[in-house]
């Protein structure tokens, strides 16, 4: 049986099974742990407890129990005898974890052909997501996992992507510690990003992937501080975690070096900093409450999280040094909430700006405003800056035919969302739009929550560009549309 076939029967097979052995709870959220339901109240149960021996409704009219020694038969029961049932009732509980999560399929075709891509979908997979948590009040510890099955009919291959599997820890009220594989998420802008430099994964997020999974996983520990004065945030990377970049395997792209759009045949060939504890990253947040806005400063020291160079004499793509800086304002402003964004890269590998092959330090900058426009419909506009450093050195040493990048990047934003049937219907369109590299890149969505457990969607990628050398320009041959049914349960 071809390989695709057998990974898609099992996933299938196996999101059948776990959604028929729920039944009538599949529509149920799932507890929360021990210690931390609404009601404040940390028992198990509802029940009453029981009465002593010999007080209870179902000892009525029974015989009183005789002094140890003196009973006959096998009525007496020993302390000693009973422990071991309720210390298996205790470990049981401890080692039960509630089991919930999706089963979905998705399907997306091109809308154009692309000479240098063999396959005319950009995304056809079943998924099934499981997760689980469990919390320890005894140790104040708490795990969190989160796993994808996914069977790909694009690539024909099964894969097990990891997205959660973390402890938390809260030796103290103020302190908490996040260890293992987490999605992080800081700053202020929608769909744009200044000083989250966290891994994202682009491809999923072109080719009609759910939105969720823009943000990639990443392995880090997270220290977190809180108090009346200012919140602190640390994470550690001891490797370094890349953006799940466009590399040619799904979708083209435009190659500087072959002077085209490229695809499955020429693959990103990237040189990536591996070494465990060497090649490590480290970002940091402040941020506290300032009347109704939040205030944040960032700092980040580790690489360009997609490729930012390239080694012109091996050909390979490169991840050169970087430190960034930055903050954010976010808050009520009239109607609606505003917020503003700037970080400075400093791109240590080219601080004089003499190397054409590795990018420039940049400025960026970004203003944002959302407000309700009507009865159940929402606007957003952002305005988004990229600044290149030392511009005139970078044109200099420039080689003679290559295509220089403007100084400025200018991007605008437009997000209008729209509730209809009591909010079951969901209508979205998300606009870039950049007015130096005059290209486009346009996402609607519609989703309809057909039950408390199935919901449908429909949306699509539609890429424009005067250029193909510009970021989205450059995509206009994957443009897409997408379908997807989703199925939500609760196991146990």
């Amino acid at each position: 049986m071809h390989l695709l076939t057998r990974v898609c029967v099992t996933i299938f097979l196996l999101g059948l099974l776990v959604c028929l052995g729920m039944g009538p709870t599949a529509a149920e959220e799932p507890a929360l742990p021990p210690g931390l339901s609404d009601s404040g109240d940390t028992q198990e149960s509802s029940s009453e407890p029981s009465l002593p021996s010999g007080l209870s409704g179902s000892d009525q009219g029974s015989d009183p129990e005789l002094p140890k020694g003196l009973a006959t038969g096998s009525k007496q029961k020993s302390k000693d005898e009973a422990e071991p049932e309720q210390s298996k009732g205790v470990w049981a509980e401890r080692f039960r974890f509630p089991l919930y999560g999706f089963f979905e399929t998705r399907l997306g075709p091109r809308l154009h052909s692309d000479p240098v891509q063999s396959e005319d979908i950009t995304v056809g997979e079943a998924r099934l997501q499981l997760e689980t948590e469990k919390y320890w009040p005894s140790i104040k510890t708490q795990l969190d996992a989160t796993t994808d099955l996914v069977a790909d009919g694009v690539t024909e291959e099964g894969s097990l992507d990891v997205r959660r599997l973390r402890l938390t820890w809260t030796p103290l009220p103020s302190v908490d510690i996040r260890a293992g594989r987490q999605v992080l998420s800081w700053g202020t802008g929608d769909q744009l990003f200044i000083n989250d430099l966290f891994p994202k994964d682009w491809q999923s997020f072109l080719i009609g992937r759910d939105i969720e999974y823009l943000k990639a996983p990443g392995n880090v520990v997270r220290l977190g501080w809180f108090n009346d004065l200012l919140n602190l945030n640390l994470v550690y990377t001891p490797r370094f975690d890349p953006d799940r970049y466009i590399s040619g395997e799904r979708l083209s792209y435009y190659n500087p070096q072959l002077g085209r759009i490229a695809g499955a045949e020429n693959e990103l060939n990237v040189q990536e900093p591996d070494d465990w504890f060497e090649d490590d990253e480290w970002a940091a947040r402040i941020y506290r409450t300032v009347g109704s806005f939040t205030v944040a400063a960032y700092g980040y020291t580790g690489y360009w999280k997609s490729p930012g160079g390239t080694d012109p004499v091996s050909g390979k793509s490169l991840f050169p040094e970087l430190n960034v800086v930055g903050a954010s304002l976010q808050g009520p402003i009239g109607p609606g909430i505003a917020n503003i964004e700037a970080g400075y890269y400093d791109s240590e590998e080219d601080r004089d700006g003499t190397d054409p092959f590795i990018k420039n330090s940049e400025l960026r900058f970004l203003i944002g405003y959302e407000q309700e426009l009507a009865h159940e419909l929402t606007g957003s506009v952002q305005y988004y800056l990229e600044h290149m450093q030392d511009y005139d050195e970078y044109r200099q040493a420039l080689p003679r035919g290559m295509r220089p990048r403007d100084e400025d990047r200018q991007l605008l934003t437009l997000r209008l969302t729209k509730l209809l049937l009591n909010q079951d219907l969901r209508l979205s369109l998300f606009v870039f739009y950049s007015p130096t590299d005059q290209d486009a890149y346009l996402r609607p969505r519609a989703s309809y929550e057909l039950t408390d457990s199935w919901t449908v969607e429909a949306g699509g990628n539609i890429f424009r560009g005067e250029h193909e050398q510009t970021f989205f320009g450059q995509f206009e041959d994957n443009s897409n549309v997408y379908a997807a049914v989703r199925y939500s349960f609760t196991a146990w």
